[in-house]
């Protein structure tokens, strides 16, 4: 398994879920990426290590039909403390580990990149920065440098609206394009709606991310199959179109 999504017409889907039934869910329907996270710990909430490890044995169980990642917790911009979050969900086994980079100056990011650089050797790393904070996107290259896999855009406040609430299309679409030529996976997520995948998949991204939109109680509520249902029904008519 590489962890990029096989060639298609359009992006994947990224599901977001918080527990091991969550996970049997979205296997069953057959979403691209199995994203583990714990809504209720924040934007980027992660797993307990003995949760992760269960989930790893049974997306390998499945026979890995789909991509999985995890997050490793909502932490502040410090070297030592992503490094170790990061060498955690690494441990476990999860081919991608998804890394949160909240705003800070530039000799910060550069020290925590530097820590970074030789997990990345390892593990595919993905960056994600937070759209609601203004993020620099000029940024994007040193995280190819640094030996990233893929990046992408989120959001951090979850009651802030999605991400098209926060950057203009115009500005999405730079961000994916230089992403891509720098051989990143590219996603976006961020309180995605149905009516953002249109506009979203036109950008070419590796793949969609969601959460809020799958669950009938808001994105900390259990994931309704129904509702994935919906979500992976729309972006096959956008795959379609």
């Amino acid at each position: 398994m590489t962890g990029r999504l096989a060639p298609r017409a359009g992006p994947g889907l990224l599901a977001s879920v918080a527990d091991l039934g969550e996970m049997e869910t979205a296997l069953a329907a057959g979403v691209d990426i199995v994203d583990l996270k714990n809504p209720a710990a924040g934007a980027l909430g992660a797993w307990a290590p003995s949760a992760l490890e269960a989930a790893v044995a049974r997306w390998r169980a499945a026979g890995a039909p789909a991509g999985l990642s995890a997050t490793v917790g909502d932490h502040p911009l410090d070297a030592s403390v992503l490094r170790a979050a990061a060498e955690r969900t690494a441990a476990a086994g999860v081919p991608l580990v998804k890394i949160g980079f909240p705003l800070a100056d530039a000799d910060t990011l550069a020290d925590v990149l530097a820590a970074l650089s030789p997990l990345a050797g390892k593990t595919r790393l993905i960056a994600v920065l937070f759209a609601d904070q203004r993020p620099d996107l000029a940024v994007v290259p040193q995280f190819a440098r640094a030996g990233f896999h893929g990046i992408m855009l989120d959001t951090a406040d979850k009651a802030g609206g999605s991400l098209l609430a926060h950057l203009p299309v115009a500005t999405l679409a730079r961000f994916v394009d230089s992403a891509r030529a720098l051989g990143l996976l590219t996603g976006l997520a961020g309180s995605l709606r149905l009516a953002d995948i249109a506009p979203l998949a036109a950008l070419g991204p590796d793949y969609l991310g969601f959460r809020g939109a799958l669950c009938a109680q808001g994105r900390t509520g259990a994931l309704d199959p129904a509702r994935l249902a919906g979500v992976r029904e729309a972006l096959g008519r956008r795959l379609a179109a």
